[in-house]
């Protein structure tokens, strides 16, 4: 059995700026500035990276508390801007999820992702697509997302009472961070270029494997196949 990973923003779904908007708005009310993340990347990070490197941008206080505070707020934010017209699934998206579940007996399908689980689950619920995703690891457990991967393994030993080998997993994502995250354990990584990586970048990155998008789910399902 292989264990895929999938990142969600930019990878699964383009959530029309919903995330960057809610941390904005959250600071806005919060410390009352406005734009607070401009000329912050946020890709591939974790949320408590991000947010961390604001405060400190900002000479902010970066004790628990704010943190605490910060994240309830930009929960809050979050249900309600992620309700925009502007968010999509990625091409092939839909239909490669629909692949995978079916042939559950070869494929078990979880998140690696640098959104706190509770935000990730906003953002998949209104694509209907938490169903495909029972465990995972979220930016939640660890602020430094190359420390992520054993706590997906540790859930899904908990949840199907077996072990799974690092080289077992696949982690699907669309920047270089989700590839260095794979590196130190073995594990493979396909790269989408669905964000805003090009297909050289994620190759220069390191990537086991890229594809433009999930559009071919036949050659993405061969390419899956080839990681052993």
């Amino acid at each position: 059995m292989r264990v895929i990973l999938f990142d969600i923003d930019g990878t699964l779904v383009d959530t029309g700026g919903a995330g960057s908007r809610a941390l904005n708005l959250a600071f806005k009310e919060y410390f009352s500035i406005e734009n607070a993340f401009k000329g912050i990347n946020m890709s591939g990070k974790t949320d408590p990276q991000i947010i961390r490197e604001c405060l400190i941008i900002h000479k902010l206080p970066t004790d628990n508390k704010v943190f605490r505070d910060i994240i309830q707020l930009y929960l809050n934010i979050l249900t309600r801007e992620i309700y925009n017209n502007k968010r999509r699934t990625m091409p092939g998206v839909r239909e490669a999820l629909n692949t995978l579940s079916y042939n559950n007996n070869s494929y078990c399908l979880g998140l690696l992702t640098g959104n706190i689980e509770e935000g990730a689950r906003i953002k998949l619920s209104v694509f209907d697509f938490n169903k495909y995703f029972p465990f995972g690891a979220f930016g939640s457990d660890d602020e430094d997302r190359n420390k992520l991967l054993p706590f997906a393994t540790k859930r899904f030993q908990l949840l199907y009472g077996k072990e799974i080998d690092y080289s077992n997993c696949i982690i699907i994502g669309d920047t270089p961070r989700d590839i260095a995250c794979a590196k130190p354990y073995g594990a493979y990584c396909l790269a989408v270029a669905t964000g805003y990586y090009s297909v050289n970048e994620l190759k220069e990155a390191g990537a086991d494997e890229v594809m433009e998008d999930l559009s071919d789910t036949e050659k993405f399902l061969k390419i899956l196949n080839r990681f052993s």
